[in-house]
């Protein structure tokens, strides 16, 4: 398999980024290749300083870079060398003869959404791609999508958010039938605005759904619904939302232990750190943008070295599972609904800045 890796998106890159890549290449096959895109001489220097000589490790120069801080529409337009361009043109069946299985990047959000559907474009019968994030829950795993591609959908949008999150939740999760709701802000049937009722409506006719109806955003971790839809504003916010109380409930929970026994608080290390892995996004690597002609993953800004070789081994049964082509078959049996018949496909804002 072969994965084409944007070297200098994100908070710690290139270093971060070219780490994980590195040391991915204890899992990865004999046959498999990396393509680290940007600096080449930064990535070098850093492979150098690592130690590494590795022939399935290949380098492609890129000139410019998209930072975060950048629009995104434009930037792709106006950095066709970036190196976020550069990685959406070589998983490109359209742009490449013999285009990559996976890129993955954790630079600009809304730069890397822009430049996979502008060149890779999307799967037959997809609106617009949407981001699926797997968030740890107490009772099992949750696919959120949207959480940061598309900030305002249509009702077709999220209708077939929710069978591209189902899908994802079958192949990837072993879900065998995942229970499908919609973010409200209430579970009672006269809540909601009008688009979310036709969303619903559409669900519910839809073959072999199980849509179970609303959830509220407390709901997302009580284990009510495998997968949860929602656009792409509430998904993002939500999404850091939850890494936020996370990360400081664990550190106040282990202050106060410590600071009511430190004797208890080394006892307790082992659990508390088990517990943290469990809900670290870092374990977890990146999400795919769901609904694209090949397999785009996209990392938080934040990435460290182990979220770069998570996200690599997750891209890699993504792959092998076939969700694309399931995506494909599923959204066929989609109700067909009144829709524009051509939309932009571009995001007109960047979502999450260095953090997705």
């Amino acid at each position: 398999m072969r994965f084409a890796i944007d070297a200098m998106g994100g908070d710690d890159a290139p270093d971060a980024i070219v780490r994980g890549c590195l040391d991915a290449l204890s899992f990865l096959e004999a046959d498999d290749r990396i393509l680290l895109i940007g600096d080449e001489s930064v990535i070098r220097d850093i492979m150098h300083e690592r130690g590494v000589r590795d022939g399935r490790i290949e380098i492609m120069h890129a000139s410019q870079n998209i930072e975060m801080h950048e629009t995104p529409v434009e930037a792709v337009r106006s950095k066709p060398d970036s190196s976020i361009v550069r990685m959406a043109l070589m998983g490109s069946a359209r742009k490449t003869q013999d285009p990559w299985d996976v890129v993955i990047s954790a630079g600009n959000t809304g730069a890397c959404v822009s430049a996979a559907t502008m060149h890779m474009k999307r799967l037959p019968g997809v609106h617009r791609p949407g981001i699926g994030c797997v968030i740890p829950a107490l009772h099992g795993p949750v696919v959120m999508c949207d959480v940061g591609a598309n900030p305002e959908p249509r009702p077709q949008h999220l209708a077939q958010y929710a069978l591209m999150a189902e899908v994802y939740a079958q192949k990837v999760l072993h879900i065998d039938r995942p229970r499908v709701a919609l973010m409200n802000i209430g579970s009672e049937e006269s809540k909601g605005t009008g688009m979310i009722k036709e969303v619903r409506d559409m669900l519910r006719s839809t073959p072999k759904l199980n849509m179970i109806g609303y959830v509220e955003g407390r709901d997302l971790f009580e284990g009510k619904a495998d997968v949860v839809v929602t656009d792409g504003f509430v998904g993002n916010i939500t999404l850091k939302l939850a890494e936020g109380l996370a990360k400081s409930l664990f550190s106040t929970i282990a202050h106060e232990v410590f600071d009511h026994d430190p004797e208890l608080a080394l006892q307790l290390q082992p659990v508390t750190d088990r517990l943290f892995k469990k809900n670290d996004y870092h374990e977890y690597g990146g999400a795919p943008l769901l609904g694209v002609n090949g397999v785009c993953m996209i990392c938080h800004g934040s990435s460290q070295p182990r979220t770069i070789a998570a996200t690599i081994r997750n891209a890699r049964e993504y792959v092998s599972r076939g969700v694309n082509q399931a995506i494909v078959q599923r959204l066929s049996q989609l109700d067909e609904h009144p829709r524009h018949t051509e939309e932009s496909v571009q995001p007109e804002v960047e979502l999450g800045g260095a953090k997705r």
